[in-house]
């Protein structure tokens, strides 16, 4: 059963990235939105904090009953996985989501308004040869141009009709500085001997502040009601900055016209997270244009993967750092064609990720962490 948690910060929040401090434009730089990892940890922290276990035990294995078919250990994690996370507003209505921009939509200005235009999968044109694995291109269809604009994310309504195959509308876009801004933190580094400041040792780090009533829904299957609090403070990102959490009935689920899915025979498939695949930007399993692991008729057309991304985090249980890995990141769109006989394949991987396509190349850790999650959309 999937259980839903409001997350909402009481202070700005740190969400770190890969990059060194004193590497320009600076080490501090904050990831929006962060990786689907830092929700999991904070959320199983809390789960064995509630439970008055040190996290000791994950790393020894020695978590029992109950508690440890969830949580499992660090070498082998339980039934605990964290199959979304979407920044959330709440409204006298509810909750309103928002959505990262999927890479297959481009926001552009024209004649001082705001347009949104969908790439299309086309074959290029006879003499043109490119490093594609796949068939078509993705391509924008304008005769029009337009100055493209980033920022953007889809609300709740435009997310849904994304979903069935439509162009959201502009009224159905928000601009991220009505979600947070910046917050950049001035800091100095001590002396390890004398614990003074350092002499030419200034940083700054970014943080994020949330508008008002602005906050994370995230998503939990394997964990029972007793073994999550309803409510309770997490320790949430880099500095262990305090956030609300409290159980939340989420809007409606989204999803495509799974008649239509049938009858076009095709779809998209669209990154939730970020993917951790054994082939890069591959989704597991291709081979070349085809996908042999959903049947022999299913095959990839075209890709719109934006450039990779590196995942890596700090390794509580046994208090190292994790392997930095390449990735393809949240919103990269694959068009498929050849399933609407697989369409229930489909379904299930978009419910339980993409991970039963991996043979054990990832570790089981990023799993339950969120990552490799994925939702269809209609062609």
């Amino acid at each position: 059963m999937t259980t839903h948690r409001f997350i909402e910060p009481h202070d700005a929040l740190f969400f770190r990235g890969n990059r060194l401090f004193g590497d320009a434009p600076g080490g501090g730089e904050a990831l929006m939105p962060p990786w689907p990892s830092v929700f999991a940890g904070a959320l199983r922290s809390a789960m064995l904090a509630h439970a008055g276990t040190a996290l000791t035990a994950v790393h020894d294995g020695t978590l029992e009953g109950a508690l440890g078919e969830c949580l499992g250990s660090a070498a082998a994690p339980g039934a605990f996985t964290l199959s979304d996370v979407t920044l959330a507003r709440r409204g006298e209505d509810g909750l309103e989501t928002f959505h990262p921009l999927p890479a297959d939509l481009v926001v552009y200005q024209k004649d001082r308004e705001i347009a949104i235009q969908r790439l299309q999968p086309i074959e290029p044109p006879a003499g043109i040869a490119c490093s594609a694995t796949a068939a078509r291109l993705p391509v924008a269809q304008t005769i029009e141009r337009g100055k493209p604009l980033s920022g953007y994310w889809l609300t709740g309504t435009g997310w849904a009709r994304y979903l069935r195959g439509g162009t959201p509308a502009p009224a159905e876009i928000c601009h991220q500085i009505q979600l947070w801004q910046s917050d950049p933190r001035l800091g100095i580094a001590l002396d390890a001997t004398t614990r003074r400041a350092a002499d030419s040792q200034l940083y700054t780090t970014e943080g994020i502040r949330l508008a008002r009533d602005v906050g994370f829904l995230v998503a939990i299957d394997g964990a029972p009601d007793d073994l999550l609090p309803e409510s309770t403070t997490l320790r949430l990102g880099g500095d262990g900055r305090s956030a609300r959490m409290e159980a939340i009935e989420p809007p409606p689920a989204a999803g495509p016209d799974m008649d239509t899915l049938r009858s076009d025979d095709a779809c998209r498939l669209v990154l939730a997270s970020p993917g951790l695949f054994p082939d890069g930007w591959q989704l597991p399993g291709a081979a070349g244009s085809t996908w042999p692991a959903l049947g022999g008729a299913a095959r990839i057309v075209a890709a719109a993967v934006p450039r990779a991304v590196t995942v890596s985090g700090w390794d509580l249980a046994h208090h190292r750092p994790k392997p930095a890995e390449r990735c393809a990141p949240t919103g990269s769109v694959y068009w498929l064609e050849g399933v609407g006989g697989v369409d229930e394949a489909l379904c299930k991987l978009a419910t339980e990720g993409l991970w039963p396509l991996i043979n054990d190349n990832v570790s089981s850790s990023r799993r339950a962490e969120g990552f490799n999650r994925c939702v269809i959309a209609n062609a």
